[in-house]
């Protein structure tokens, strides 16, 4: 959609001002200063609000590339038991990495950067995730938040201090730290029940790349009765993997609410998505660990 290139209030044109600001909410028109943005506030508004609804959901609803794991370069698995976090070097690997590492090594060392690992005291790696932290790592605040939920690594229980570290995680670009932070919101731990909060952060991280979150999108707006925002949701959820999701999206065809061939494609790019998460190191991880493909 293509913008104004005068002030909308006053009709001065870019030739006349080189200070033309663009509304932050639509980018449609634009502005010589903040009193003609006032003044024309009135006239704009509903159109203001219908087009940032509409950028919004472009952006809500876009497709996104799954992290990869830093070794093997394939895409992360869905279930996050199957990955482990490195305080050593801040890297998040996949369980077939760190699995052939200890089957070429004979001992647990980090497959990036072949520290010791298993016999770091629970004291040390508390300390090594606040140093990481202190230096903005997202992914170590997202975990220190874990420890926090959970009471973990001699760390107290605080559920507070918990999303504190969620929300921090979530805004440097982990969105696993806005899902978290969205479950907390849902079920009340350490904050207020807020279903608004709860959708809101769901969303962030459904922007960020989480598919789970996405899941629980879908199941929200169904539940509110928005069944195509759902069905959106859920279809993209399934096409990028997640079990839940395609199981709900073929009730939605039996029940006739998409058709055979939405349906199919969401089922073939369901197992491409899979079949690209798979390798012989990883299922060998998951007989070694006890850890299964959850139904995500």
């Amino acid at each position: 959609m293509e913008t104004t290139t005068t002030c909308a209030n006053c009709g001065k044109g870019e030739e006349e001002s080189n200070k033309l600001k663009s509304c932050v909410a639509c980018k449609m028109v634009k502005y010589c200063n903040r009193e003609c943005q006032i003044a024309h506030r009135s006239q704009h508004k509903k159109a203001c609000k219908k087009r940032a609804a509409e950028l919004y959901d472009e952006k809500l609803f876009k497709e996104v590339e799954r992290e990869e794991c830093p070794i093997c370069l394939l895409p992360m698995p869905i279930d996050t038991r199957q990955t482990i976090f490195h305080v050593c070097c801040g890297k998040n690997i996949c369980n077939g990495c760190c699995y052939e590492m200890v089957l070429s090594e004979g001992k647990d060392l980090c497959a990036f950067c072949r520290a010791q690992t298993r016999t770091m005291s629970p004291h040390e790696h508390v300390k090594r995730m606040k140093k990481l932290v202190d230096n903005g790592n997202a992914l170590a605040f997202y975990q220190l938040g874990g420890y926090y939920e959970r009471g973990l690594n001699g760390v107290p229980q605080d559920s507070r201090k918990a999303a504190e570290l969620y929300l921090k995680a979530g805004k440097l670009g982990c969105p696993g730290g806005y899902y978290n932070l969205a479950i907390s919101y849902d079920e009340g731990e350490g904050v207020e029940v807020d279903k608004k909060k709860a959708k809101h952060y769901y969303e962030l991280a459904a922007i960020g790349g989480s598919i789970q979150a996405r899941n629980n999108l879908g199941c929200m707006e169904g539940e509110a009765g928005n069944e195509q925002r759902a069905l959106k949701h859920l279809t993209l959820a399934a096409k990028a993997g997640n079990k839940l999701s395609l199981d709900i999206v073929k009730d939605g065809f039996m029940e006739g609410m998409i058709t055979k061939d939405e349906y199919e494609n969401t089922l073939r790019l369901y197992q491409a998505r899979q079949d690209e998460m798979k390798s012989d190191a990883r299922d060998k991880a998951r007989v070694s660990t006890g850890i299964f493909n959850a139904p995500m």
